[in-house]
């Protein structure tokens, strides 16, 4: 098992790892990677419900409980943002043709 303090000092290394990447990011990619991230998110959700399948304590099964609220959002803000961009692209079909006189 992995002490606290190297478990804090991977976190802190993957966190500032990911501003860095995140932030060199064009502003116009930031919607479709995220779109194209969703399996991610999925995968994060079936983790956090094998975790609390797996919790035995209170506090473990409230922390997993936590856990599957926040993967859960966070698939569907995925998906809602996905809609979204994706309805950008539409074209619409009530566009009136032009009259000329």
């Amino acid at each position: 098992m992995i002490s606290g303090f190297i478990a804090l000092y991977i976190f802190m290394l993957a966190a500032f790892t990911g501003y860095e990447v995140i932030s060199r990011v064009p502003v116009i990619l930031h919607t479709p990677l995220m779109s194209g991230s969703n399996f991610v998110h999925g995968i994060v959700l079936v983790g956090t419900m094998v975790a609390l399948g797996n919790a035995h304590t209170t506090a473990e099964q409230v922390i997993g409980f936590i856990g599957v609220l926040l993967a859960a959002g966070n698939v569907v803000g995925g998906y809602v943002s996905t809609e979204r961009m994706l309805a950008m692209f539409k074209t619409s079909a009530k566009k009136k043709p032009e009259s000329r006189t």
